[in-house]
This record gives structure tokens, C-alpha cells and sequence, in this order.
């Protein structure tokens, strides 16, 4: 029979990763309900392993994993669902270009779940290739490749938008 996991240790854990988390979900989905749920539904999975987890070489990194994988999941389920939304939290972040931001965000909202994906991780999230490609599941030079049909794609989605914001 195995023990519960020590719930001291976890919840101390979620408290201090669900806002890092919570805003990584919100870039992927661009849904603040969604991103919540996504949340939740990580700290979940992540609490039934907790004792093994909280023994690998870096939990953070394997909560992010969770997350990223429970997002690729829960978009193969419901592909069908998706619902543009022209919301967002109304939270300000201090010292950034509102107008750029909002750019990027409807932007990345038009990519598709992997693209999204990809350039979340690698760039508002700052990971490696190599930890990208870990989280993914898939080879680095994948990763590189993805991220640059993602990136082109953007591109395009944002034309002349990107000029402007690149000038100031």
C-alpha cells in the first residue's frame, strides 16, 4: 500500500508555481476560465506523483511539461470547440508596450495548437531547444524547424503590424 503524498510539501509547491503556471496557460489558450482549468487540472496530475516528483532533478521543469502536454491533450479532445475571444485579463504589466502585446496575443491566438505551443515555450517562457523538444516529446531539430514555420507563420498573420513595433 502506498502513502499519500505529504500535502505540506505540495501545497507549498503549487502556491508558489500556479501564477507561473497560470500565466503559461493563459498564453496557450488565451482563455483566462480555460487557463484556470488547465491549471487545476495539472496540479492535479501532478499531486498523484508528488512523491516521486518532488524527487526528479527539477519539478518546475516537469510541471511545465504537465501543463504543456494536459494543453496538447485537452486540443486533440475538443479541435471542434475553439472559440475566438476578443477578452482579456485586465491585468497591466508594468514597463511593457500594451499595443504590442495585445498584437502578439491575437497573433498567437491564430496559430495552431502546436505553433502556439512552440513559440510559447521557447520564447515568453525562455526555454532551450533542447527543453522545448524534451517537454514536446520530440527531436530538437523539430523544435528548430517548428519554430521557425511558427515564427514565419506569424509573420504573416501580423504583416505590416510587426513593422511598426520594430521601428520604436
Amino acid at each position: 500500500m502506498s502513502a499519500e503524498p505529504d500535502p505540506g510539501d505540495f501545497v507549498e509547491f503549487a502556491s508558489a508555481r500556479t501564477p507561473q503556471l497560470f500565466r503559461s496557460a493563459y498564453l496557450l489558450t488565451g482563455d483566462y476560465h480555460l487557463a484556470e482549468d488547465l491549471v487545476q487540472t495539472t496540479l492535479g496530475k501532478l499531486y498523484r506523483g508528488w512523491k516521486r516528483i518532488q524527487r526528479a532533478e527539477n519539478p518546475v521543469a516537469y510541471a511545465h511539461t504537465v501543463l504543456a502536454r494536459t494543453y496538447i491533450s485537452y486540443r486533440r479532445l475538443r479541435r471542434s470547440t475553439e472559440a475566438p475571444t476578443q477578452d482579456v485579463p485586465e491585468q497591466v504589466a508594468v514597463d511593457s508596450d500594451p499595443a504590442l502585446r495585445m498584437t502578439l496575443l491575437g497573433g498567437l491566438e491564430q496559430l495552431s495548437v502546436r505553433d502556439r505551443t512552440v513559440l510559447v515555450l521557447r520564447f515568453w517562457e525562455d526555454r532551450s531547444v533542447e527543453d522545448t523538444a524534451q517537454m514536446l516529446g520530440v527531436r530538437p531539430g523539430a523544435v528548430r524547424s517548428q519554430t521557425m514555420r511558427a515564427l514565419g507563420r506569424l509573420r504573416e498573420l501580423l504583416g505590416n503590424d510587426v513593422h511598426v513595433f520594430a521601428d520604436r
